[in-house]
């Protein structure tokens, strides 16, 4: 599968949006076989280093150089839905000249497409079934698939390309528990270089090593995310040490500098007393002020000189240390009253799915669970009343905001603050950004046009945008809130939500997040509808 001089190496490389907005500058990387696990805040540039690596992004200066073929998994992977399962696994046209020469056909251009892969076919069955996906056969189309099933179905196309180096870009995103698992599987199998970005803590413990992508340069860790966890926490509490040691140096510069010119007042005070009473000779008098006067201007600039450098020493200390701010939300007008009606759902017969019935009530948290494909998005849309359903009534008793997988609600063209301002048309620019800095776009970063921002940064800015809506939302609908975000951007997503008084109602994968909401109810949809479950 692989060759053992498969290598990625960035040189001098730059890249800016075109807004101006710089993510590298002079960004030197070098990755060897192995699996290797991309880690980073949100906005760090993970996901633009992908593309760029791959080739989707053409950089502004340096270079990217790839040795060994590639495949490249994207984050927000997007099938034609007319495209049969073939076509999608990159082995159409071989199938095509096989079939030809089984009915006899000897051109040669079609044994030149088969190559040696005579048993494509049989491979590709394997692959899917391997996937979890063998019932969907070679030539049925992809409109059918779900989010997870057509990142599947995009990963077992690169598997079965065989190349010296894959990249995955949030690999596990919409995947079910099983899928994860099949998933794990095959990066656990991978013999030649891998190169994942994923917040999925179960992915990060099967990779080799941690690159951490922080104020656009890389560190390296070796073993597993937790492993690079557990020196992080180490690492860090050593500069929260540093910080404290430096602000003490400062305070203690400060002090000398105050006491020296303290010191130098005192002795131009005596030394104008000595001239006033005439006691020494001009001369002398004179000499003796031009040596306190240079003695002064030394100390003055020696203590100037410490002073400056304790900030330098802070300022570094504290650039050490990780921004880990939290998202803190009071929104009294989404409090819903204990016992008042939310939403009820009666007899109701999805359009791509079963018959549901749902009644909720209240302050309540529906964490919403089920296989990929079961319906969970079909139900939160139906709900949101952006898809009617196929039979039965939805009573819609509060205001709502649905936020989709996709984050598509957010215009490319427009900044932060212009989308908020969509959403809430009667608020002044300045109260928008007041709200905005509640969710961490603060001064010009709420200038910054959604088209640029990372996944994890769309995300808050879509949250913000619906939570500070008019009017305000007294019911969400989360679908798979955690995509994308990285461990910081998941903890200030729950800390937001801790503080939002509404109803919510969720559909995700990520079991732990789930619990960490503080779900009330717990609910699997599959074909038999909606059924109370334990909590997980």
């Amino acid at each position: 599968m692989s060759t053992p001089h498969a290598s990625i190496v960035c040189t001098s490389l730059d890249f800016a949006w075109s807004d101006g907005t710089s993510v590298f500058s002079g960004f030197d990387l070098s990755v060897g076989p192995g699996r290797t696990g991309l880690v980073g805040l949100n906005g760090a540039g993970k996901s633009t280093l992908l593309r760029l690596m791959a080739g989707d992004l053409a950089p502004t200066g340096g270079s990217v150089r790839i040795t060994g073929e590639f495949g490249y998994l994207p984050q927000n992977l997007t099938l034609d839905t007319s495209a049969r399962v073939d076509e999608v696994l990159g082995i159409a046209e071989v199938r095509a000249a096989l079939h030809a020469i089984e009915k006899g056909e000897v051109d040669e251009a079609h044994f030149t497409a088969v190559g040696d892969d005579w048993d494509v076919e049989e491979r590709a069955l394997a692959m899917l079934d391997r996937l979890g996906l063998g019932r969907l056969g070679l030539d049925r189309t992809t409109g059918e698939l779900s989010g997870g099933e057509s990142v599947l179905l995009g990963l077992a196309g690169q598997l079965l390309r065989r190349p010296d180096v894959l990249l995955l870009d949030e690999p596990t995103n919409n995947l079910d528990i099983e899928a994860r698992e099949r998933l794990y599987d095959a990066v656990e199998s991978w013999g030649g270089l891998l190169v994942v970005v994923s917040h999925d803590r179960g992915l990060l413990e099967l990779v080799d090593q941690i690159a951490d992508l922080h104020d656009g340069e890389v560190r390296w860790y070796g073993g597993t995310f937790s492993e690079y966890e557990q020196i992080l926490e180490v690492e860090q509490d050593a500069a929260e040490r540093q910080v404290r040691s430096a602000e003490s140096d400062v305070r203690r510069q400060k002090r000398e500098l105050v006491e020296a010119q303290v010191q130098t007042a005192r002795r131009n005070r005596q030394g104008r007393k000595v001239e006033e009473s005439r006691s020494l000779p001009k001369i002398l008098i004179g000499a003796r002020k031009r040596r306190a006067q240079v003695s002064a201007g030394k100390l003055k600039s020696v203590h100037t000189e410490r002073l400056a450098e304790a900030r330098d020493r802070l300022t570094e200390a504290e650039q050490a240390v990780r921004d880990d701010d939290l998202i803190r939300v009071d929104l009294p007008l989404t409090a819903v009253p204990e016992g008042r009606g939310v939403v009820a759902l009666q007899q109701v017969r999805l359009q791509y799915g079963p018959r549901v019935k749902m009644d909720i009530r209240g302050p309540e948290r529906i964490a919403l669970v089920g296989r990929n494909g079961s319906g969970k998005t079909t139900l939160l849309r139906t709900i949101a009343g952006l898809l009617p359903p196929a039979a039965g009534e939805v009573r819609r008793e509060v205001p709502l905001r649905y936020l989709p997988q996709r984050l598509d609600l957010l215009f490319d063209d427009l900044s932060i603050a212009e989308n908020v301002g969509r959403f809430a048309p009667a608020a002044t620019d300045n109260e928008i950004r007041a709200r905005l800095a509640r969710f961490l776009f603060k001064g010009r970063r709420a200038d910054q046009k959604a088209g640029t921002l990372s996944g994890g940064e769309r995300f808050r800015a879509a949250l913000a945008a619906l939570m500070l809506a008019e009017p305000a939302p007294q019911l969400l609908l989360l679908d798979e809130p955690t995509n994308n975000l990285d461990m910081s951007s998941v903890r200030q997503l729950t800390t937001a939500l801790e503080s939002y008084q509404g109803a919510l109602i969720v559909a995700s994968h990520d079991v732990p997040f789930l619990r960490d909401m503080g779900a009330t109810r717990w609910l699997r949809l599959d074909e038999d509808g909606l059924t109370r479950v334990d909590p997980m």
